[in-house]
């Protein structure tokens, strides 16, 4: 069984995965094609993250990982992968419920959705 994250080991994931990019009022999420990018092509305020097997390449704004349900996707990214992985965040669970998160952020429902255990 994995440990579980500390509270402090988390802010700092998060403070430095802020510092990828500064705010900005583009889209909040955007889905692509698996191919590999460019960092040009991710907007000032975003990140690009990888999702599932299947390594599919969402960019989000960067001031969803504060939200609740982001910061445990980030526990669960950091429990399987680490906290000093290198290149693109990945976030290990189904590339459908992510777009399900994504999309009650938007909508400002995140309470809504659960995630598996």
């Amino acid at each position: 069984m994995k440990s579980r994250p500390s509270d402090q080991a988390m802010k700092q994931l998060i403070r430095r995965l802020s510092k990828v990019a500064d705010s900005s009022n583009s889209p909040s999420f955007t889905s692509s094609s698996k191919t590999p990018r460019h960092r040009s092509d991710v907007p000032h305020g975003h990140l690009p993250v990888y999702v599932g097997d299947d390594l599919e390449r969402f960019v989000v704004r960067a001031d969803m990982l504060s939200r609740p349900i982001f910061v445990e996707l980030l526990r669960r990214s950091a429990a399987e992968y680490g906290y000093e992985q290198s290149g693109v965040l990945r976030i290990p669970c189904a590339a459908s419920l992510f777009r399900r998160v994504l999309q009650a952020l938007r909508d400002g429902d995140d309470g809504d959705v659960s995630l598996p255990d």
